[in-house]
């Protein structure tokens, strides 16, 4: 099984999590010139930009970590794309979010995980 369809696979369950957790799922994989959001998501009046991150374990470090600055400020950028293909005003609340996933189950959902950037 290559990369991108491990990807898929646990962007499912991350989605599904999102799910039983009351959010709506808007758009998964949004791609812009600029970059890809995993999963968009509503809740609560608040848009909820989603980075998925699967690791075997934790042993070379966290998920989250991966989230680097360049990959912050890509889908910052694209958020930004989204709401103005969408209508949605740039005073709308968002949040960039993120998932962690693991090997052994382990899901960590990470709200507000950075600021806009």
């Amino acid at each position: 099984m290559n990369n991108r369809e491990l990807g898929k696979i646990y962007e499912d369950k991350a989605a599904g999590y999102l799910e039983n957790c009351g959010f709506n799922i808007l758009c998964r994989n949004f791609n812009c010139r600029i970059g890809e959001i995993d999963i968009i998501a509503y809740k609560n009046d608040t848009l909820h930009f989603v980075e998925v991150k699967y690791r075997k374990n934790s042993f070379n470090g966290y998920a989250a970590e991966a989230v680097d600055a360049n990959k912050r400020r890509k889908i910052c950028k694209s958020a930004v794309v989204y709401m103005k293909y969408k209508g949605y005003g740039l005073d709308r609340a968002v949040s960039f979010d993120v998932i962690e996933m693991y090997g052994n189950g382990t899901i960590n959902y990470i709200e507000n995980a950075f600021e806009y950037c």
